[in-house]
């Protein structure tokens, strides 16, 4: 079996770090444009969840910000939520092994 991911995207919000029972983490979300055109001709977004925990966490939280270019390496996990009223709802994030920092929005302008 085999679960790896490979993303490379801009963040869409301000990483902030948080204190858990398990450690730092930090949730971001990439902005990841399709190789290919769409039926309109142009190239549509996806917007995918990631989880980064402890030192991944605090340098990502560290050194990136909004707009930045990064590249994760991680594995596709499923996260099944009880919500208050008693509905259930079922989420799929990437958790991050890796974050490749690429370049900067501020470095570009």
């Amino acid at each position: 079996m085999l679960n790896h991911a490979v993303l490379v995207g801009r963040i869409v919000q301000e990483p902030e770090l948080k204190d858990t029972e398990k450690g730092k983490v930090t949730n971001i979300t990439l902005a990841v444009p399709r190789s290919f055109k769409n039926v309109n001709g142009e190239y549509d977004t996806d917007f995918i969840s990631c989880v980064l925990w402890k030192g991944v966490a605090e340098s990502t939280v560290q050194y990136c910000k909004k707009g930045d270019l990064v590249g994760i390496k991680g594995r596709i996990q499923t996260r099944n939520v009880e919500l208050d009223d008693e509905t259930h709802r079922q989420y799929v994030e990437v958790i991050a092994e890796k974050v490749t920092f690429l370049s900067s929005k501020k470095a570009e302008e």
